[in-house]
């Protein structure tokens, strides 16, 4: 999962000067909304409403487009109805790639995401061409500065994690989605911080890239996550962290 991590890591920072510029309060609304819809207004009984509002504040979105985009979803608003889906792709280096997307207007989505992955040596696929090479998990990227391998490894498999292991100086634990929420509780109980702590898609396998492809895909997924109507992009590349760090800066 390392390739994982680092990327995590990079987003978080990059995530963090686009929170500055409002650029990302838009994908964050388009989840609210989308959350409040599916499964209504409450977060208590709403897991993904209640990452939605979390990941919000974290992105120090203001609380009124946070309660405009829940009245949105639940009706007590007129808003746009968007759908959700994912695309398949094949990067540079044959990586699988998964887009979800919350759109509008899935024709304009199309054509940009494909003109995105035709400008950056990649392409789409038939449905479930790489959807089977990823699975949905809890993942949380803890820094290993002060925390005591063993006791973490009691907190988060005590909270229902289903595994932990060190990676480049820090930890990394995956959960089922089930116990995420579990697992977050405990590690805040025990004031144990987090670098990152998501539900993602991880890949089963990985493809190892260095040198230009290397170069060619990380300017694909920032083109991708670049584009409003894309929530997410999960790719299986395993990429050096010096590699992320030139192309990223």
């Amino acid at each position: 999962m390392s390739g994982h991590s680092k990327w995590s890591t990079i987003k978080r920072k990059k995530g963090a000067l686009d929170a500055k510029r409002g650029k990302i309060f838009t994908k964050l609304i388009r989840e609210i909304t989308v959350a409040a819809k599916m499964g209504g207004g409450d977060p208590a009984g709403n897991p993904r409403l209640r990452m939605a509002i979390q990941n919000a504040k974290g992105a120090n979105m203001p609380q009124d487009n946070v309660n405009r985009a829940i009245s949105k979803g639940t009706g007590d608003m007129e808003g746009v109805v968007y759908e959700e889906f994912s695309y398949e792709a094949y990067g540079p280096g044959g990586v699988a790639i998964l887009i979800p997307v919350l759109t509008e207007n899935r024709n304009r989505t199309g054509s940009e995401v494909r003109h995105i992955l035709t400008r950056n040596n990649g392409n789409l696929t038939e449905p479930n061409a790489v959807a089977w090479n990823f699975e949905k998990k809890g993942f949380f990227l803890i820094p290993g500065d002060g925390v005591d391998e063993e006791t973490l490894m009691e907190i988060v498999l005590e909270a229902g994690a289903e595994d932990m292991e060190p990676a480049d100086g820090n930890f990394e634990v995956r959960s089922e989605p089930e116990a995420f929420e579990d697992v977050r509780a405990a590690l805040e109980k025990n004031s144990v911080a987090t670098e990152s702590a998501e539900i993602t898609m991880l890949p089963k396998t990985t493809v190892k890239l260095e040198g230009k492809p290397a170069e060619q895909m990380l300017r694909l997924i920032e083109s991708l996550e670049d584009n409003d109507d894309v929530q997410n992009v999960y790719a299986n590349f395993d990429i050096s962290e010096e590699e992320m760090s030139k192309v990223s800066a």
